[in-house]
């Protein structure tokens, strides 16, 4: 069985974050690790509050992976504040980590600021230079690139910009775009589209998360990135158009459909 590790923050209903990778690598066939860089107060109606992890406490759950477990893959999702960073980095050179998906979250869907403005330099300079993939929406890629970002032309912009920041794919997530869903995904020279029929639904808590690990379970798995970022938005598209109206705000997403149906679990 393949080894997928997560390197996120926790979220405390389970739509998003470690919660949502760990279901995301079940659901592929993969063996879920994580290290938990924050904890988070948060419900479908949004985040309350964030406790960082120390950088010594996160260097060490890096380390006892690494030394023990083979790790065929990894994601990263939230890291706030520089140190964090700079420990992760740090760290994922010494172990010669491989097949690194970097999902650059930066504000939650509540408009709760996820990455520190002083940090968005070191996620910059240190992570994006080891990501096989770093995988923005439209704001993160706005924030990034710092242009407004309003059809599949500015993606395209957006992505070479992206791209001459050293990371070998870039793949940009058009859900924020009105019309069908299109991604865009860049690899220097080429450009790819990813494109899906927008599903009519507000439930869609954690879909980063659950992209960018099911990139990474399917990287672990021996395919090569296209055919994991197409098989990727398929699942994601599945388990939007089966999402749960859980709680009073904005659902989660269902990791397990596929797997439900055929037990014939009703939910």
């Amino acid at each position: 069985m393949k080894k997928v590790l997560t390197i996120a923050g926790s979220d405390s209903c389970g739509g998003a974050g470690i919660q949502a990778d760990l279901k995301t690598f079940a659901a592929h066939g993969v063996y879920g690790m994580s290290v938990i860089t924050a904890v988070t107060a948060q419900n479908t109606r949004r985040v309350f509050a964030v406790q960082d992890i120390s950088p010594e406490i996160i260097a060490k759950q890096i380390d006892v992976i690494f030394e023990d477990i083979e790790v065929d893959a990894l994601k990263i999702g939230m890291v706030s504040v520089t140190q964090t960073i700079n420990t992760i980095g740090q760290k994922l050179r010494e172990h010669k980590a491989k097949n690194i998906v970097l999902d650059p979250l930066m504000i939650s869907k509540s408009g709760y600021t996820l990455l520190q403005d002083d940090a968005r330099e070191a996620l910059v300079k240190g992570l994006f230079p080891l990501a096989s993939v770093v995988t923005p929406n439209i704001p993160e890629a706005e924030a990034i690139t710092g242009k407004a970002i309003k059809n599949l032309q500015n993606m395209k912009e957006a992505a070479k910009m992206i791209s001459s920041l050293g990371t070998s794919y870039v793949l940009i997530k058009g859900g924020h775009l009105e019309a069908d869903a299109i991604d865009i995904l860049f690899d220097g020279q080429i450009f790819y589209e990813y494109k899906a029929t927008r599903v009519n639904t507000k439930h869609t808590h954690g879909t980063g998360c659950t992209l960018s690990s099911a990139i990474a379970s399917n990287l672990a798995k021996g395919l090569e990135i296209t055919q994991a970022v197409e098989l990727s938005k398929k699942y994601i598209t599945t388990a939007i158009k089966h999402s749960f109206s859980l709680g009073k705000g904005v659902g989660p997403t269902h990791h397990f459909y596929e797997l439900y149906k055929k037990a014939d679990i009703v939910t």
